[in-house]
């Protein structure tokens, strides 16, 4: 069961894109798809959440959003440049109208110089062609790092509406 403040987060995402008649997709690597899970732990979200991909491998972020793979060789998955494509490629590859896309190192291990564990980069693509980047890096665990990049995350998507 997913925390009283997540659920809450995703209760509000959900009554504000339901007002604004937009679907929402998720596009997650270091997520693993908890940003989606929070959205459909809410009854009626179907109404909203119009799908999400889990895109943990880079071969993932390539096949199912187009996410070019020799921009992940030339500047890693955890970059803004690969949450923008994943966001773009979500809008692209979904009939939703917003896509917020989350790339990151939870840790405990995978950190590389200038990138930290805790780093996540985020994307939110708009079908009209808006684009919104974040890049933070969260403290704690695995768990907390994790935890807080779905609360940002739902936060952006908020935010896009």
């Amino acid at each position: 069961m997913l925390p009283d403040d997540v659920l809450e987060r995703a209760r509000s995402v959900l009554k504000a894109y339901d007002t604004a008649g937009l679907k929402l997709a998720t596009a997650e690597s270091c997520t693993g798809g908890l940003v989606a899970s929070a959205l459909t732990e809410i009854p009626g979200s179907s109404s909203v959440v119009e799908r999400g991909f889990v895109t943990y491998s880079n071969e993932a972020k390539t096949e199912l959003i187009g996410v070019p793979a020799d921009l992940i060789a030339r500047v890693g998955a955890v970059s803004a440049e690969v949450a923008e494509a994943m966001a773009i490629g979500a809008v692209a590859h979904s009939r939703a109208d917003v896509a917020v896309a989350i790339t990151g190192i939870a840790g405990p291990g995978g950190e590389t110089p200038g990138k930290p564990v805790g780093l996540v980069h985020f994307g939110v693509a708009r079908r009209d062609g808006g684009v919104r980047l974040e890049r933070r890096v969260f403290p704690g665990d695995r768990s907390a790092v994790r935890r807080a990049a779905v609360l940002f995350a739902l936060d952006l998507a908020a935010d896009a509406v």
